[in-house]
């Protein structure tokens, strides 16, 4: 019997007169007199004190007598007939134990009736020798018992009066105290919140508009507001879509939105390409922040300070990275901050620091930047931490270790690219309107121009060339950069009918060798920014070479580039840098190959920030030097001595073919053979890498015929990367016939491709079989219920509508669902209808409630996990019958409250949890039930399982899983007798030779 039923058999009529024979009767006043004495408990209930009516014997007379009304009422007995004496005992010593409790009845009120029958039991002698269902009716029945005392004590004449004095004394002392404290920090508290307007207005006007590359074409704004212009992109965890969806869940939202991970994680390392929207992201959460308005799922940052911290400023002359006082002045901001200010927002834990390009500073230098960040994080937490970086620009584990999350911009997808295209073209005026669909059509159809538009720089860049030349667009990289300067520095001023304001009449060429000389610096330097007056002495310098340029003053050349050009501009009054750091790295390796620098070139080839230079310096080369530059990649590939340092160079010079204006066959396929040597890749990382050399990788990969399992994997992984239809055809070998993994990489994929191409090809053909198939947007949902593809496990993300929600379920009505839903109020009316699910995780990370009866209630759910709390609380689960599994990983922290509830859940066999709730588990919970426990921990520090040893002495199966990898101590768990089995993912055990050596460890 469910102890929560107690309740319902003995009504308060019945209880009531029985209960009210422990209490004295009342007496006048408030009982101020004689020394203000605090009324105890003691000498209001009947058995104890002076006014003593009711014996030891009475007492427990009356515990029996409860029992007996409780054991009679018609229905399941809630405890074993041969233990009501024992029971009824136990009742009685409770009850007793109100006397000896040092507190009044105003103290015992505030307390609650639930922490008053704590209260009691701890006073009370422990339950002895009782059964499991004995013990949670005596839990229940005091608890019952506590609550008709405390409606008793408030029904008292003289609590009023007690309850009046005792607020007024508190109150009183309470102004004492705050008139102390704001004596001293009333003028600071003033100050921070006037400062904290004016600077929270300062960055919301700052970073509140974008700047879209070569949208100033014609008579439209070249910045746009934020709000309109940004693109919300996806960002990808860490684990591959194979890990088991359990596992999965917790340690890697496989999709998310960019601009909600802080919302799941307090640190994140976010890695992306050049131009793949990391800064603008910066931006985007900075105004979210600052401004009163926020977009949908962005509440999160409300009472947040953003601190916006980009590298390549901090460290322009390799300064000492600044402390929290120096943020706003390292940063170029105007404004000054009361003394300590940033101090008192990063110790009370409302900062939103955000580190912008990790890989903008030397290599040599990163060791410093970490210790930095890692200083800052043991000084201040509670924060929110984002730090962006280049993918290869530091390791895997390079923060691991402090709690940061690792993820990773994924591509523009095709809908996002329509989205940036339609928004762009919107921006820039009725003229290009009619070039609007016949680009896109051009980016469905021809594959050239859909490699390009990959990330919003690029995508901005296409839209303007295409605009510019009238539906006509360069092949290539190289090609597309060309136009773009040519279009920037020449074209656009004369086509717009504008005088040159500085007299200065330049074609590209001149105006390209002269900038070509910044970006060789900075790059030859590893900086993105310069001093403005060391840049005017370059270009003063070699303006006297030039013929063209000779003619005209070197300051009046300098103002026109900085301010005409569209390539340049300036941070602060005293710096320069180029408005994309793409640009930097197409003129700095033109300017290497001119000089013809290939020992600079392959001196650099292993550091992640001359990649693109590299690969650019190829598409500039003429043959013979092209040839020189791809053997010389060879060569240092042969001579790296580490395993990833050789696999980097030969993708290197694997990619650098596809810039490569002429290159002879013989080096082609010298450069491909030896690419070919790392296909298969060996891992996930590898397969990923060796994506980026593009669509010829095809041609080198094998299978699926002779493939063993892990080969396959790797190979269909190293294909879902590869950003080109042209592998939809390779894909589609595998669809039949291949591992539960293989198909699963299979099913992640589609989010890549056109979305019914892929489906006709894959999706439709492959083996369903305990296969989660992923959707992530409409046209993914869509394909499914044309094709009548009913999946019995389902994975779906926020990117799919409510509308093409409710059809997908009601066509697939599946027995497993991952939904993932934003929003402050979800909408869960598609799971009404469901009869067959068995397993449901709901990621509900901005919700601020939702309902236990959303579920349905026809469905045979077994397996439950949510994140945001359910407005009825868990203990409504009861009635869930069928419930077995219930997964508490994201939920809020366990109060002691939330643990009693789940001592309602007795059909429960399994449980997930984080290691902070272990800290909350109260003394008097124990349960047996649980035979398997599942806890997560997310931070570095050691977890401790004494009381879970003791709360949950039936466990067999513990399992422990970590984002960080960290040690872990399991010597306590030597205490579960019945354990038999011990799992550990990404984590590092000690201890296990106290456990049995009948516990099978699993890592």
């Amino acid at each position: 019997m469910e102890p929560a039923l107690i309740g319902t058999r003995l009504a308060s009529a019945a209880i009531g007169p029985l209960l009210k024979k422990l209490l004295v009767s009342d007496g006048p006043g408030a009982g101020l007199t004689g020394g203000a004495r605090a009324v105890r408990l003691s000498s209001l209930v009947s058995f104890r004190g002076e006014k003593r009516t009711l014996t030891e014997k009475d007492v427990r007379k009356l515990a029996a007598a409860l029992v007996e009304r409780s054991g009679s009422a018609p229905g399941e007995a809630p405890f074993p007939a041969d233990e009501t004496e024992a029971v009824a005992h136990t009742l009685g010593t409770t009850l007793l134990a109100l006397g000896d409790l040092d507190m009044d009845d105003v103290q015992a009120v505030r307390l609650g009736h639930r922490d008053l029958a704590r209260r009691l039991r701890a006073a009370a002698p422990a339950p002895d020798g009782l059964s499991t269902d004995s013990v949670l009716y005596l839990e229940s029945m005091t608890e019952w018992a506590c609550l008709h005392i405390l409606e008793f004590f408030t029904q008292r004449s003289t609590f009023v009066a007690r309850s009046l004095v005792e607020q007024t004394r508190g109150q009183a002392e309470l102004i004492v105290k705050v008139d102390t404290l704001l004596t001293g920090t009333a003028a600071t508290t003033a100050q921070d919140a006037a400062f904290e307007r004016r600077y929270l207005a300062h960055l919301a006007k700052k970073h509140g508009s974008l700047t879209i590359y070569g949208i100033d074409l014609h008579h439209s704004a070249k910045e746009w507001p934020l709000d309109v212009a940004y693109l919300s992109l996806e960002a990808a965890g860490p684990a591959e879509p194979t890990t088991p969806a359990p596992v999965r869940q917790e340690l890697a939202k496989t999709h998310l939105r960019a601009d909600h991970a802080l919302a799941r994680h307090d640190k994140v390392l976010l890695r992306g390409l050049a131009g793949s929207g990391k800064t603008t992201l910066v931006q985007w959460l900075t105004v979210s922040a600052a401004s009163e308005d926020r977009a949908d799922g962005m509440a999160y940052l409300y009472g947040r300070i953003p601190f916006v911290l980009p590298l390549r400023a901090l460290t322009r002359h390799g300064e000492r990275l600044p402390g929290p006082d120096r943020f706003l002045s390292a940063a170029g901001c105007p404004l000054t901050a009361p003394e300590g200010w940033a101090d008192r927002v990063l110790a009370a834990g409302r900062g939103l620091v955000l580190v912008d390009g990790i890989d903008e500073i030397p290599e040599t230098e990163r060791g410093r930047a970490r210790e930095w960040l890692r200083d800052l994080l043991s000084a201040y937490e509670g924060n929110r931490w984002l730090v962006t970086a280049r993918p290869t620009a530091v390791g895997n584990d390079w923060l691991a270790r402090d709690g940061f999350t690792d993820l990773a911009l994924s591509p523009m997808s095709r809908t996002e690219v329509a989205t940036f295209v339609h928004r762009w073209h919107r921006a820039a005026g009725p003229e290009a309107e009619p070039y609007e669909q016949q680009l896109l059509d051009a980016l469905r159809t021809t594959e050239h121009v859909a490699q390009l538009a990959t990330n919003p720089l690029m995508c901005g860049l296409v839209c303007a060339l295409h605009l510019d030349r009238r539906g006509y667009l360069p092949r290539g990289r190289k090609a597309l950069y060309e136009s773009a300067l040519s279009m920037l520095l020449s074209r656009r001023d004369r086509e717009r009918g504008m005088a040159n304001p500085y007299g200065i009449d330049l074609d590209a060429a001149p105006q390209i060798q002269l900038v070509q000389r910044l970006a060789y610096w900075l790059t030859r330097n590893g900086r993105l920014q310069m001093d403005r007056a060391h840049a005017e002495s370059v270009i003063a310098e070699a303006v006297p070479a030039m013929v063209e340029a000779s003619a005209y003053a070197p300051d009046r050349v300098f103002a026109h580039l900085l301010h005409r050009s569209g390539l340049l501009r300036e941070p602060t009054a005293d710096t320069i840098d180029f408005v994309h750091r793409t640009f930097q790295d197409y003129l700095a390796a033109k300017a290497l190959v001119d000089h013809w620098d290939i020992g600079v070139l392959i001196d650099h080839a292993t550091d992640d920030t001359w990649e693109d230079v590299i690969r650019m310096a190829v598409g500039h080369a003429r043959p013979h030097e092209c040839a020189e530059i791809l053997r010389e990649l060879l060569t240092a590939a042969d001579a790296a001595e580490d395993r990833w340092d050789q696999l980097r160079l030969l993708i290197l010079a694997a990619t650098a073919l596809n810039h490569a204006t002429e290159v002879t066959p013989a080096v082609r396929e010298e450069v491909l053979a030896r690419a070919a040597e790392l296909v298969p890749p060996r891992t996930a990382d590898e397969a990923r890498e060796l994506a980026t050399v593009g669509r010829i990788v095809l041609d080198l990969l094998p299978g699926p015929e002779g493939l063993g399992e892990e080969e396959a994997l790797m190979a269909v992984t190293t294909a879902t990367h590869i950003p080109s239809d042209a592998a939809i055809p390779y894909l589609a070998r595998f669809a039949r016939g291949s591992t539960l993994r293989v198909r699963s990489q299979l099913v992640w994929g589609w989010q890549r491709f056109d979305a019914r191409a892929y489906a006709e090809a894959v999706i439709a053909v492959i083996d369903p079989t305990d296969l989660h198939f992923t959707v992530v947007h409409d046209d993914q949902a869509a394909e499914l219920v044309r094709l009548g593809i009913a999946p019995n496990r389902l994975e779906i993300g926020d990117g799919v509508s409510a509308e093409a929600l409710r059809d997908l379920l009601a066509a697939c009505d599946p027995h497993t669902l991952f939904l993932t839903r934003e929003g402050d109020e979800p909408d869960l009316a598609a799971l009404a209808g469901l009869t067959r699910l068995e397993t449901l995780s709901l990621d509900l990370p901005s919700a601020h409630f939702w309902r236990l009866s959303d579920l349905p209630s026809e469905a045979p759910l077994r397996t439950l996990t949510f994140g945001s709390w359910p407005e009825e609380g868990i203990g409504a689960l009861r009635s869930a019958s069928l419930l077995r599994k219930l997964s508490l990983w994201e939920a809020h922290p366990l109060t002691t409250h939330d643990w009693r509830e789940v001592t309602l859940l007795t059909q429960l066999r399994q449980l997930a949890v984080a290691t902070v709730d272990l800290e909350t588990l109260p003394e008097e919970v124990v349960l047996p039930w649980i035979s398997g426990l599942l806890v997560s921990t997310h931070d570095a520090e050691t977890p401790r399982f004494e009381k879970a040893v003791r709360a949950f002495p039936g466990l067999r199966v513990f399992a422990l899983f970590s984002d960080s990898g960290h040690e872990v101590d399991v010597a306590s768990l030597a205490g579960l007798e019945g354990l038999t089995e011990l799992h550990a993912n990404n984590l590092l055990l000690t201890g296990t030779e106290h456990l049995a050596p009948t516990v099978r460890i699993l890592t």
